[in-house]
């Protein structure tokens, strides 16, 4: 499966300028399998989405990215968020505890939103972003370098804001996913790889990826 990891929608992500009936119809068209609506420190869509990927049947899953005092994390697998800013390792341990996991999002972009190089001692981090749709080109090749480094799984997001934006990078899973419970399983079994959309159709070889 083809999985775009992290998107924003416009109810709860007020940057965002798309709705969740149009990122489904352009993830169908560029042959995407699933999203992540991801949006800044809020799930509330949560409810909407699963209502509505039960009437679509396209696979939606809800997660939140969480700008912490070191940078955003994606999180999957917490119903109720913290209600207040908290350092990267006390997210991690929260979210590791209720059973979910955290990806860093865009680790070396320049808006001090990234982890930088706090991924290479965050222990229950469960991977990063090393394709970033709306990130530099030579820091996702730095994200992508260090996780090849310190053996960091990697991960594709669009990041997406705007329509034409979803699905420029994505994540392919060798594994079936219907649900959260799905992904975060799939994400501690680290049967994935970072893909990237180009020409029509998803390249899967990372040699063929050009930045």
């Amino acid at each position: 499966m083809i999985i775009d990891i992290h998107i924003h929608e416009k109810t709860y992500s007020l940057d965002s300028k798309i709705g969740l009936e149009k990122i489904v119809e352009e993830a169908r068209r560029k042959g995407l399998d699933g999203i992540c609506i991801t949006d800044h420190d809020s799930n509330g869509i949560t409810e909407i989405a699963h209502e509505y990927r039960g009437k679509c049947g396209f696979t939606i899953l809800v997660g939140v990215e969480i700008l912490t005092f070191e940078g955003d994390i994606l999180v999957f697998g917490i119903d109720e968020l913290p209600n207040q800013k908290m350092h990267a390792d006390k997210l991690l341990d929260l979210v590791t505890k209720q059973g979910g996991i955290g990806i860093g999002a865009h680790p070396y972009r320049d808006n001090n939103r990234g982890l930088g190089d706090n991924i290479k001692k965050l222990s229950n981090l469960s991977g990063i972003e090393v394709f970033n749709g709306r990130t530099e080109p030579h820091n996702n090749q730095k994200a992508f370098e260090i996780s090849k480094q310190f053996n960091i799984s990697g991960f594709g997001g669009s990041d997406a804001h705007q329509l034409d934006e979803v699905g420029r990078y994505a994540t392919f899973f060798f594994d079936k996913i219907k649900n959260e419970h799905d992904f975060i399983a799939a994400v501690k079994s680290k049967r994935f790889k970072p893909v990237i959309y180009r020409s029509g159709f998803y390249k899967k070889n990372l040699e063929e990826i050009i930045i």
